[in-house]
């Protein structure tokens, strides 16, 4: 269920992070998602982590969570405090070869819809984080671009899997 929780609301930021990119959320009213769901997916992965039970896949499953907290809090830093992002394009570049592997992995062991869903989604994610790295920190002109692919990612590989874990419909 953690799972589904954390989805369901990266599912929400992506899609509201790419709304924003298009200028249809405010530079301040933004934060306030990034936060949440930073902080959600933050306490999710101190559980996992550090929770009882805790072992070498959970706190593998801690450690990857905290690649999307990281993200969101930093974006919502750079919304405080009128930063330039370049900071967060090069964390994202890290994140995306960090994905890649993860991606990788995940796919050469998957047995299940859920597994290939879950490898692809890395895959997915790792290209979101590169046009992130190009967007921010290279400043290349693709805000449309990833706008669109935050937004598509946000309903394919967040909020529909995260909602579908949540009501049952998939386990």
């Amino acid at each position: 269920m953690l799972l589904g929780l954390s989805l369901f609301y990266v599912g929400a930021v992506l899609i509201l992070n790419g709304l924003w990119m298009l200028g249809r959320i405010g530079d301040r009213e933004i934060s306030v998602i990034n936060v949440f769901t930073g902080g959600l997916t933050l306490l999710v992965a101190l559980k996992l982590a550090f929770g009882e039970g805790a072992d070498g896949a959970s706190i593998k499953a801690a450690a990857l969570s905290l690649l999307f907290s990281f993200t969101y809090l930093w974006v919502a830093f750079n919304r405080f405090t009128g930063a330039d992002g370049r900071g967060l394009g090069w964390f994202s570049l890290f994140v995306a070869i960090t994905a890649v592997p993860v991606a990788i992995d995940t796919l050469s062991i998957a047995s299940s819809t859920w597994d290939w869903w879950l490898g692809l989604s890395w895959a997915a994610w790792s290209v979101l984080w590169l046009l992130f790295f190009l967007m921010l920190a290279l400043h290349k002109p693709i805000t449309r671009l990833t706008a669109g692919v935050a937004i598509g990612q946000g309903i394919f590989t967040g909020w529909l899997p995260g909602y579908l874990l949540l009501s049952g419909a998939l386990r």
